[in-house]
């Protein structure tokens, strides 16, 4: 099941491009690199949040208060957000992908995150499973280092 919210915003004439999101600096990465790209293509986003469900992936659901934000600051920036939030237990690669296919997207973007050797090879990756499945381009990103959501880097101005 999905919930789809729309902002108000202009008519778009480029094709959809899909960001996979969770609230996370990964997830913050993709967001703004799919805004970036969206303006450059005078197109609409579509960004999909899903899990897998449990515990862990439970953080993995954005809140509606963080999603608002994000089509509030995308709106802010000339780009519509549609937004399709699965539920717990739908396997996110699936979820992304079917909305690639239902909306006709011309670009997924998607954020990475480091993960050591072990994790590697005993963990499935969403992100490998998107890359390997995908259709159509990825744009995947990773968060800079010490500009995370809870501690931003210091600015010119701050060491002044």
């Amino acid at each position: 099941m999905t919930t789809d919210t729309a902002s108000a915003g202009q008519e778009r004439q480029g094709t959809p491009i899909v960001v996979g999101y969770v609230p996370t600096d990964e997830g913050r990465a993709a967001f703004n690199a799919a805004i970036t790209e969206a303006k450059k293509t005078n197109s609409e986003l579509v960004l999909v949040n899903s899990s897998h469900g449990g515990a862990y992936m439970d953080s993995q659901v954005a809140s509606d208060q963080d999603l608002e934000s994000l089509v509030k600051d995308a709106s802010e920036k000339g780009v519509t957000v549609t937004v399709r939030q699965f539920a717990r237990g739908a396997d996110p690669v699936d979820a992304v992908l079917e909305t690639i296919d239902e909306c006709g997207a011309s670009m997924l973007v998607i954020g990475l995150r480091r993960r050591s050797p072990v994790g590697k090879l005993f963990l499935g990756s969403t992100a490998q499973s998107l890359l390997l499945h995908s259709h159509i381009p990825v744009l995947a990103v990773k968060a800079r280092p010490g500009n995370d959501l809870k501690h931003p880097l210091p600015s010119a101005k701050d060491s002044q």
